[in-house]
């Protein structure tokens, strides 16, 4: 403001020492000063915007988006605030687990003014004072953990985080929306602990996994045995079944065929000239039967009488007199 009123000056200055614009002297200066007031009275606030005017040192009041009108000398635009919600790093920083585990830990917090009056004056510099806030209870929350429990309970250290924050951003005007850990880092022989850990809990489960896949094989090995041998057996069974059948039928059916063939030489010795025949038969047997002994054997047994074939043939006679059907009545 006040450089512009020293600028209406000069230019006032410079139009009354010239005899031209004398006369205009004073509209200039009215119409400058009228000019300035306006500059200097109008304010135009952008959206998700709040600026804080002060009269005379003092809160007045705070500017909505769009037109606004102030008093120039009285009033000034102390403080500008975005209500958008800010995205701020927080600075990597060391913390201690409970089992004395440094950790190198950084995040990013998500927060938005609520309240422009309370951001200006609650805290000289509130974007300083949650980020220290969040740092100090980001070690405190580490602290009470393990170094395992620290990589579960993300979700947990960021509810607890979050939760300190709100309650003290309210006296400034703030309100934390989320904090996220981007990152925790353990020292390098941590580091090379924990992947060795890894490694043996991985070679464990594979080693697992083949015993099952072992196990497994035997068992369907000696399942498949079991259901050949089992198979195997019926199909003797079942074998030996139709052999046996097959063998009794042949008997029978051997047995049928010799008592028919028995049966029709009865009938043929019992008719006119079968004894006759039946005789020659037996002799022309008997004859065959010592012509191939005599081919195939160097060892013979022979009768004592070999040249009586007529006392052979009637000894055979005899016992078919004995089997000779009795005739029909």
């Amino acid at each position: 403001m006040i450089p512009k009123l020293v600028g209406v000056l000069v230019l006032t200055f410079f139009a009354a020492s010239t005899e031209m614009t004398r006369p205009w002297a004073i509209p200039i200066f009215i119409i400058l000063l009228a000019i300035v007031f306006v500059i200097e009275g109008v304010r135009v606030v952008p959206q998700q915007n709040a600026w804080v005017v002060e009269r005379l040192g003092k809160f007045h009041a705070i500017l909505e988006p769009g037109l606004n009108v102030i008093v120039p000398f009285f009033d000034r635009v102390a403080y500008k605030h975005s209500l958008k919600e800010v995205p701020l790093d927080v600075p990597e920083q060391v913390c201690i687990s409970r089992d004395n585990t440094q950790l190198a830990v950084d995040g990013v917090i998500y927060f938005q003014v609520t309240d422009p009056r309370l951001a200006s004056y609650g805290s000289s510099n509130y974007i300083a004072a949650i980020t220290q806030l969040a740092q100090t209870a980001l070690r405190s929350e580490i602290g009470k953990m393990e170094l395992d429990k620290t990589f579960e309970s993300r979700d947990e250290m960021n509810r607890q985080v979050v939760s300190v924050l709100d309650e003290a951003g309210r006296s400034w005007g703030v309100k934390v929306l989320r904090y996220e850990i981007k990152n925790i880092t353990p020292p390098e022989a941590i580091l090379r602990s924990m992947q060795q850990q890894i490694t043996a809990e991985r070679e464990k489960r594979a080693l697992i996994a083949k015993s099952e896949g072992e196990k497994q094989q035997e068992i369907n090995v000696a399942e498949g045995e079991k259901q050949a041998a089992v198979l195997k057996s019926e199909g003797e069974k079942t074998s030996a079944i139709n052999r046996a059948q097959g063998e009794a039928t042949a008997l029978r059916l051997v047995a049928e065929a010799t008592a028919s063939a028995v049966e029709s030489v009865a009938a043929a010795i019992g008719k006119d000239g079968g004894a006759q025949a039946a005789n020659l038969k037996i002799a022309e047997l008997y004859i065959t039967a010592f012509a191939h002994l005599a081919k195939t054997n160097n060892t013979m047994i022979v009768p004592t009488n070999v040249a009586d074939i007529a006392g052979v043939v009637a000894t055979a006679m005899t016992v078919l007199d004995k089997v000779k059907p009795a005739p029909k009545a």
